[in-house]
């Protein structure tokens, strides 16, 4: 099935989806009629773009199981956390939900997850669904106390996009793979770059880079089983005081990404050597990058400050849940039917082709052919050492609503870097303050 894949490089994925599925459908249903009985529907929403682009799959499960009807709805995902929240306040979740990695332990803390464990380990034993063909950082994601919350659905995470020929001509013929090869990388293409241009590009409105960084240092962002911020602490401070120097040695402008128009055009021009970024940006550059930049580019896993390379990152994507919200047990087998269903690596494949998403197990790497894509397997080598990040509800506002805030006043000296994780950690510990009096609460009445 590697041939699969080269659809993907040329942009026929809706049409790679839609022969994809409708073989899955021959092969599902073995030519049978459809069986006449009261069907149960099981109602899914969907992310973004891939509540459209996944319907074909939605078509072959329901070929394979004609008593059953998904019924999918497409939900922007701007608008998705606000309503699954309403939903979940008015009772009317649905069955089977898409939810961005996350947000899946706010929804466990409301109680809101059914609990897979059981059903996993029966899919396991039935040889369909095998927890060790997903890697490991992202299932562990998923996993909450020990119990299944959710099956991965599809894994992005970032790494550098480097432009291999501008670091031959600043003298470094390897990808760094350590933070002091990469400073020194950083510093010697700035040494040969015009006016105006940097080594790297690392938008300082995006969380992302600072918190890998501070992953890669050994930190956990949050101590006492999440009740409190350790942003100040060594580990932390180290990969922070990092981060900062390469805004502070001008080897990244001090934009954030709605100051660059065309990215793209950019890295060709060589604006910048290194680029922050993740699996969307790969069929795009490709698209529209010129052919004289064929082979002067690529992915790299991220450098690691020792020598255990490459350094972690965080494990990012989309998971499918289902909610504790049907007391109709035919209507929960049904929903856990299609969620396993999509969980296989055949699956995977379809929807890899479907969306141009990372599949998160590694047969469906092998099938689709990606594992040999040469600008995609920077990121299977980087999906070996991921990492999920803290399971607390607040991480989102953490991290977008105050570490942003802060690095950006210790990139352009409005605080040294002490003041400003400081100030983190206090702020931290100001939104957490609900979570300290829930979790000590909890400790109590089981004493």
């Amino acid at each position: 099935m590697a041939h699969l894949y080269e659809h993907l490089r040329s942009g026929r994925l809706q049409n790679a989806c839609a022969l994809h599925a409708t073989v899955a459908i021959v092969l599902l249903t073995g030519g049978c009629r459809k069986v006449q009985e009261p069907k149960t529907v099981v109602d899914f929403w969907a992310m973004g773009a891939e509540g459209e682009r996944a319907l074909p799959l939605i078509e072959a499960f329901e070929a394979a199981h004609p008593a059953i009807d998904v019924r999918v709805q497409q939900v922007p995902w701007n608008a998705a956390h606000e309503k699954l929240l309403t939903a979940f306040a008015g009772n009317s979740l649905p069955d089977v939900c898409q939810l961005g990695n996350t947000w899946i332990a706010e929804f466990e803390a409301l109680g809101a997850l059914a609990d897979l464990t059981d059903r996993v380990t029966a899919s396991e034993a039935a040889g369909l669904i095998d927890p060790d063909d997903f890697f490991p950082g992202v299932w562990q994601g998923n996993v909450i106390g020990g119990r299944i919350r959710g099956l991965p659905w599809y894994v992005d995470t970032r790494l550098l996009f480097v432009r291999t020929d501008l670091l031959k001509q600043a003298g470094h013929a390897d990808l760094p793979r350590t933070w002091n090869e990469w400073m020194q990388a950083m510093r010697d293409v700035q040494a040969i770059q015009a006016a105006g241009s940097y080594a790297m590009l690392a938008p300082t409105n995006e969380f992302e880079t600072p918190i890998i960084l501070g992953m890669q240092a050994g930190s956990a962002m949050l101590r006492d089983d999440g009740r409190y911020g350790d942003f100040g602490g060594a580990e932390f401070k180290r990969a922070f005081e990092f981060y900062v120097n390469i805004f502070r040695e001008g080897l990244a402008p001090k934009d954030s990404n709605s100051m660059i128009s065309n990215v793209a055009q950019e890295f060709e021009r060589g604006t910048f050597a290194f680029y922050v970024t993740g699996p969307w940006n790969v069929q795009g550059f490709r698209d529209r990058l010129s052919p004289r930049l064929e082979g002067k580019w690529t992915t790299c896993p991220w450098p690691s400050p020792d020598d255990s390379w490459p350094g972690v990152a965080i494990a990012g994507g989309s998971s499918l849940v289902l909610f504790e919200n049907s007391s109709d047990e035919r209507r929960r087998e049904a929903s856990w039917q299609l969620l396993e269903f999509l969980a296989q690596p055949r699956q995977q494949v379809s929807f890899t082709l479907c969306t141009g998403n990372l599949p998160p197990g590694a047969k469906a790497w092998e099938q689709s052919g990606m594992r040999n894509d040469p600008l995609f397997a920077g990121f299977y080598e980087q999906l070996q050492n991921v990492r999920p990040v803290p399971p607390a509800p607040e991480w989102e506002h953490i991290v977008t609503g105050e570490l942003v805030k802060r690095a950006d006043a210790a990139i352009n000296g409005r605080q040294t870097v002490d003041e400003a994780l400081a100030e983190l950690d206090q702020r931290v510990d100001e939104i957490l303050e609900k979570r300290r009096w829930i979790l000590d609460r909890q400790a109590r009445l089981q004493q």
